[in-house]
């Protein structure tokens, strides 16, 4: 169908991490999960974009009515929009929780109005909407043995993700204007003058703030791992291979914390291949 190739070449181009696990799954399940990327990228494309704010408003809108449609099963296979179509198509293969959308549409929401985190509690609901609900997504694709339980793990991992997302764009988002970590987190260790510049502050305990984060965010690649054993073989290499990246890149900024005011911190692409392989044969990189 033109629309999931469509999809597909959105993933190939814009999912720098993504697309090397989607890679390992079957066919129908490659392609369910291109869908559900090619839309999560539009609705980030939407947050991160250079629209005013009402037109952003507009649009995430635009496609909460996108869902609806779906939902309704009022989407036809010559609608001129190939995510909605291929998205569609999913939702009737697969039961995906076609709600996990809205939460990633109320995240954008949070960052376009400018919100804050003051306590690590208040930046999981974040997590859980930008995150967690794409862990959730996907397993409607993948299938579950305890969709329950499993969810649970997936919302962890996501969590554990996020972190990582956090870390590594930390200099990025302060040039935005943007600020992730908990408020309490940088009175604590002195960081409240933000990460706008290649070096930490004078006084700042920006190591310190890095290796806390990290560790965190190591707890809950722990937790949410647990998911693995509750996956088939192809979509459990799958999410061994995304969440492998991560946690690599996540090593690579707490050995060198100070990486991440200086540019994006990234592993190569032998590298990332490497850590996909490993997922698939039944490994944890």
């Amino acid at each position: 169908m033109a629309a999931y190739r469509y999809c597909e070449a959105v993933t190939a181009l814009q999912a720098r991490n993504f697309s090397y696990g989607i890679r390992l799954l079957p066919e129908a399940k490659r392609l369910g999960m291109s869908a559900l990327y090619a839309l999560a990228r539009r609705v980030d494309d939407i947050g991160d974009g250079d629209l005013p704010p009402d037109r952003k408003a507009e649009q995430l809108l635009r496609t909460r009515d996108l869902l609806d449609e779906i939902r309704a099963g009022a989407v036809s296979e010559d609608d001129t929009d190939p995510i909605k179509v291929a998205l569609a198509d999913t939702a009737r293969r697969f039961p995906i929780p076609l709600e996990g959308f809205d939460e990633l549409i109320d995240g954008v929401q949070m960052d376009l109005q400018g919100a804050e985190y003051r306590t690590f509690e208040d930046l999981k609901v974040y997590c859980r909407c930008v995150a967690g609900s794409i862990g959730r997504l996907s397993l409607g694709v993948y299938g579950c043995e305890d969709t329950k339980l499993g969810a649970e793990y997936a919302d962890t991992l996501g969590l554990a993700l996020q972190l990582t997302n956090i870390l590594r764009d930390l200099r990025e988002d302060a040039e935005n204007g943007r600020t992730y970590l908990p408020t309490e987190d940088l009175v604590r260790f002195g960081c409240e003058q933000g990460f706008a510049l290649s070096k930490p502050a004078t006084g700042a305990d920006f190591t310190g703030l890095v290796a806390f984060e990290a560790e965190r965010a190591q707890r809950c690649f722990e937790e949410g791992l647990r998911l693995l054993p509750m996956l088939d073989r192809r979509s459990r290499a799958c999410t061994a291979a995304m969440a492998g990246i991560y946690h690599r890149l996540l090593a690579r900024i707490a050995a060198e914390p100070e990486s991440v005011l200086r540019g994006r911190v990234s592993l190569p692409g032998w590298e990332k291949a490497y850590v996909a392989l490993s997922g698939l044969a039944g490994g944890r990189s």
